[in-house]
Parts: structure tokens; C-alpha cells; sequence
């Protein structure tokens, strides 16, 4: 019978780029690996492993507190270049990390690549922490003082950016508050303010997540220790000696040298594992002081380089498990869930990693976006086809969102030669952003180049004591109650009959071609007496011949069009029964 053990917690740092997330680590570890980078920012993925006696160094008397129930070897850090890394800690059915950490500068707020973790943490449905880092740059702060004992002008100045997080978390949808204030952190995400830099406020951040593995992680950090491993990739490497290797992180179960091994590609690789190479504890995979371990076997939780024959098609984001030839469709399958290529419009997706392209369909799925193809890649002929095809029957859906993905050189030239609009972003939300703006400007460009070609539906009512002429051409000045009212519109009455066309629009003294929903302006219309064909208080509607009405994309109408059409097809229906 085999013996179990516990695993170490997983736990991303994720945050806006030089917001501290290497930094919070170099205090932990002790080391300067962030002053040895190019200007001190993350420049790839790292996973960091750091003893529970480290962690109680820091701690100190703080954990007794806690009453830990669960025996931990430690915490295994992934430190993140934004969000990449946490995209791709990815298994079936979830996230690979247990808990993360939100690196936030205080004094700067929610930044983009924050935003965009909290959509992924929100995705994956990682319990996390918010670390308001850089507290102790507020003006006058006191390093040797706690929160507290500042002086009132430094805790009115940190109050007030405290609580402009929390309304930017709620925004997101989370319900958020200083650490202290908390009784229930199921309920309330926890804002701890540290300064990386110099060590404050970080034993209290990592009592906080000592908390949350205790709260959420008693039940799934027990493994059985011979179980095969299974781990996900974080980046495929080329390193010099090894050639082509993959640093993974194992979650589950234990790998050693000699093991076969099944690795995610388009084509599943199954090969041996000739090396396992490691950081030694407090260093980390990115940047190691001493050379990596060529150890026999590794136990999860671990950030491990594995160097193997054949890797060179190995995709980042996708899975490592310990097996044979009888685990290759089991892979195949899990790429296969993300990859997407449906008989329908929609728009074309690529991207670098599974990771990244699951994040990005889970998006697009919320804002209702179709898809019609996600793969991993870069852009090529085909894509730039198929989204042509697309584009023939909506344009707005004929396009193709690349997010970290390059266009094959032939394929940027179809791409101009066929007029498809591709979008290359390296943030998820903004690249979806970007492509949404693009479909508003051209939804309204096209609205203002059909002004005048086409009426569009608008329901209007003369003002009352607003008639400054009656006729040759009747000048009155009127509210615009839905739609939109174009000059050139012919107007009509509610029975139906057309009541003269509108020469001319002004407002506050300036000509005009269109009014929106609640404007007033004057208008003259021509071939229409006052008192005779239309009265002050009428209720007028813009004239739609059965052409016209054929002729309107409904897709491209604002809602209060949308409603005043319905008004005018209700309108035409009653007289139609009448006759």
C-alpha cells in the first residue's frame, strides 16, 4: 500500500508590470534576481519554491495564530510577466494554481495587465489576495511604524487609495477591504498593504495566504506517492547543450529520469526523459545564482526543466503526463476541447499558447462574440480565406483576432490584398477591446455615409407656440421622441399620409443634417401648411417607403430606432386591416 504526502500550494503572482512581483519574491528568497534583469522586469517565466521554515522566518509568531492543521513542505511561487503564466497553468476542468496573489502598486490603482488578471483569476475561479504594494511611497510614511501609528495626514492619504481599489474591485465584481477588517475571507477578498522593497507587511501577506490554504486547500493537497506525474507546460526553451527542453510545473503525482512521457502538441508527443534539471530551494527557474540539479526523480508540487528528445513542437499551456502511447488520445483530446472550428459566421481567433487561447474563447463566449476558428499559431492563408469568406456575409464578424501571434508574411499580403482587418494585441481584454471599438466606429461611420441615402426611422412632435411660419417652407420647432431625424427625411402623419419633406435642420442657430432622441430643433419642411395638413402637439413620423424599409440593417440601428420602426410596421399593419 502507498503512503501519501502533502503537496505545496501553488501560487501565482500576477500583477501590472513593475508593480513588484519579482521584487516581493527577491525579499522572500532573499535574492536580487530583479536587479539582474533587464531593467529590473520579468523576462520569463519563473517558479520559486520556498521551505515552510522560510516561510516562518518571515512569519515569525504570526503563524501560531493560524493553528495550521495541514503539514506543509512549503509554497511554490510562479512569478508572472502579467498574466502569461497563469494562462497556461491550465488542466482539464481548471486552473492548476490553488491560490494568487494580486500585485497591485497602491498609488497607481487597477493598471491593464491587472485588469486583465482579474478576468482570468475570475475564470479559473482561483481563491486570490490583493498585495497593495508600494504603501511605504506615500508621502511621510514611516517604515519603522505599522498602519496605525502613522501620522493622520499618511493614513488619510493611504485610506483614500484603499478604498479606490476597492471600488475598482468592485467594478469587477468582488467585495473587498482591508485585511483586518475581514472576519470571513470566503465572502471578502483581503487587501494587504506591503512595500516589497523593503519587507513590510509581508509576513501579514503570507499569514493571510497561510489562511486561505488552510480555508480552501485541507482536502486537495494530498497525493499518493507513487502516482504518475502530470504537469503543465509553462515555455518551451532551447537551451544550449540540451537543445529543445520544457519548464513544467508538476502538480500531481512524481516524475523521474527514464519515465516516458506523453507532451501536448498538435501531434502528442511520447518520448524519455533524459534529464530533470532543478533550481536548488530560494532560487528559482528563470535566473538561477548556481546551476540547476540533474536530480533523479521530482515530486509535486515543482517548477521543473525537463529535457527529452522530440520537444521541439511542444506547446506551452498544454499537459506532461507520466505514460505511454495509451495517454495520446487523452492529450489529443484536451487541445481538441480548446481548438474550435465551427460551420458558422464568426470571427477567426489564434493565439501563442493553449493557455492563452482558452482565455481568449472564455471571453469572447462572455461578451456573446461568435467564433468560427481558434487555433494555435500564427496567422496564415487560410485564416486570412476563411475570414474573407466570412466578411462576405458580415463584415464585422470576417475578421481574425491574434493575441501574441504573428501573420505569416504571405498572409499579411492577402490580408491587404482581400481587405481582411486583422488585431494583434499582447493583453486579451484589450485586443477584444480594440476589435469592439473597431465594430462601433464602423457601425457609426456607416450610419453617417447612409444619412440622407436612406431615412431612418425618427418620431418627432410639434412644439407647441413653436410655429415661426406656416408654409412655402412651413419653420417649426420640434422634439425629437425616438430614431433619428435626417435632413431630406419626407414626413407623415399617424394615419399614414405623408405630410412634406424636411429642406432644412437647425439648432441653436447651426445647421444640422440629423437629430438624435430628445433634441429640439427647428425644422423646415416643405410642401406642408400649418393648420391644414399638420397642427402644433402633432405626433409625426418619418415617411418609409416599402423600398426603404427592405433596404434597413437592422443590425446597425440603435435601439431607439429599433423601436420607433416597430411603432411605423405597427402603424402600416392597422391600416393595412382597416382596408
Amino acid at each position: 500500500m502507498s503512503s501519501t504526502y502533502v503537496r505545496e500550494p501553488i501560487i501565482s503572482v500576477l500583477g501590472h508590470i513593475d508593480h513588484g512581483k519579482t521584487t516581493f519574491l527577491d525579499w522572500v528568497r532573499g535574492t536580487v534576481v530583479a536587479s539582474r534583469e533587464a531593467g529590473g522586469i520579468t523576462q520569463h517565466i519563473g517558479a520559486t519554491d520556498v521551505p515552510i521554515e522560510a516561510v516562518q522566518k518571515v512569519c515569525g509568531p504570526l503563524l501560531k495564530a493560524l493553528k495550521l492543521k495541514i503539514p506543509l513542505r512549503g509554497l511554490l511561487f510562479i512569478d508572472t510577466p502579467g498574466h502569461e503564466a497563469f494562462t497556461n497553468l491550465r488542466k482539464r476542468g481548471g486552473s492548476v494554481s490553488d491560490l494568487a496573489i494580486l500585485m497591485v502598486d497602491i498609488n497607481e490603482g487597477l493598471m491593464p495587465q491587472t485588469k486583465e488578471a482579474i478576468q482570468i483569476i475570475r475564470q479559473n475561479k482561483v481563491p486570490f489576495v490583493v498585495a497593495a504594494n508600494k504603501a511605504d511611497l506615500i508621502h511621510g510614511w514611516n517604515p519603522k511604524m505599522g498602519l496605525e501609528q502613522q501620522q493622520e495626514h499618511v493614513k488619510k492619504q493611504f485610506y483614500e487609495k484603499l478604498y479606490r481599489l476597492v471600488r475598482q474591485l468592485a467594478e469587477h465584481g468582488f467585495d473587498s477591504d482591508l485585511y483586518t477588517n475581514i472576519s470571513d475571507f470566503t465572502k471578502n477578498i483581503a487587501i494587504v498593504p506591503i512595500s516589497a522593497k523593503k519587507g513590510y507587511g509581508i509576513p501579514e501577506l503570507l499569514m493571510v495566504l497561510m489562511g486561505l490554504v488552510q480555508q480552501y486547500l485541507t482536502e486537495n493537497l494530498t497525493i499518493e506517492e507513487n502516482t504518475p506525474a502530470k504537469g503543465t507546460i509553462l515555455e518551451v526553451k532551447e537551451e544550449r547543450g540540451l537543445g529543445t527542453t520544457i519548464d513544467v510545473i508538476i502538480y500531481d503525482g512524481i516524475i523521474r529520469k527514464g519515465d516516458t512521457v506523453v507532451v501536448g502538441s498538435k501531434q502528442p508527443i511520447v518520448t524519455k526523459v533524459k534529464a530533470l534539471l532543478r533550481p536548488k530551494p530560494l532560487d528559482e527557474m528563470r535566473d538561477p545564482r548556481d546551476k540547476f540539479m540533474n536530480v533523479q526523480e521530482v515530486c509535486a508540487a515543482a517548477g521543473v526543466k525537463i529535457a527529452a528528445p522530440g520537444l521541439e513542437d511542444a506547446l506551452a499551456g498544454s499537459s506532461v503526463y507520466v505514460g505511454g502511447e495509451e495517454l495520446i488520445e487523452k492529450v489529443k483530446a484536451e487541445i481538441e476541447d480548446v481548438e474550435i472550428n465551427r460551420e458558422q459566421k464568426g470571427v477567426t481567433l489564434r493565439a501563442d499558447t493553449i493557455g492563452s487561447l482558452e482565455a481568449l474563447v472564455k471571453t469572447l463566449n462572455e461578451k456573446n462574440i461568435p467564433i468560427k476558428k481558434a487555433t494555435i499559431g500564427k496567422v496564415s492563408n487560410a485564416d486570412i480565406i476563411e475570414a474573407s469568406a466570412v466578411s462576405s456575409e458580415d463584415r464585422f464578424l470576417g475578421v481574425i483576432l491574434a493575441f501574441n501571434s504573428d501573420i505569416l508574411k504571405e498572409a499579411k499580403a492577402l490580408a491587404e490584398s482581400r481587405n481582411v482587418k486583422v488585431f494583434q494585441e499582447k493583453i486579451i481584454y484589450k485586443l477584444v477591446e480594440d476589435y469592439g471599438k473597431w465594430v462601433k466606429e464602423e457601425k457609426e461611420r456607416e450610419r453617417t455615409e447612409m444619412e440622407g441615402k436612406i431615412t431612418t426611422p425618427a418620431k418627432i412632435r410639434i412644439l407647441p407656440k413653436h410655429v415661426f411660419r406656416q408654409s412655402k417652407p412651413a419653420i417649426v420647432g420640434v422634439e425629437v421622441l425616438g430614431g433619428t431625424l435626417s435632413t431630406g427625411t419626407h414626413l407623415m402623419r399617424e394615419d399614414l399620409k405623408v405630410c412634406g419633406r424636411i429642406k432644412q435642420m437647425q439648432k441653436e442657430k447651426e445647421t444640422i443634417k440629423t437629430a438624435k432622441t430628445g433634441e429640439r430643433v427647428a425644422i423646415a419642411i416643405e410642401g406642408v401648411m400649418i393648420g391644414r395638413h399638420i397642427n402644433e402637439g402633432d405626433i409625426i413620423y418619418s415617411f418609409l417607403s416599402s423600398d426603404e424599409l427592405k433596404d434597413l440593417k437592422e443590425e446597425n440601428m440603435t435601439e431607439d430606432e429599433l423601436s420607433v420602426l416597430k411603432e411605423i410596421r405597427k402603424l402600416k399593419r392597422l391600416r393595412f386591416t382597416r382596408e
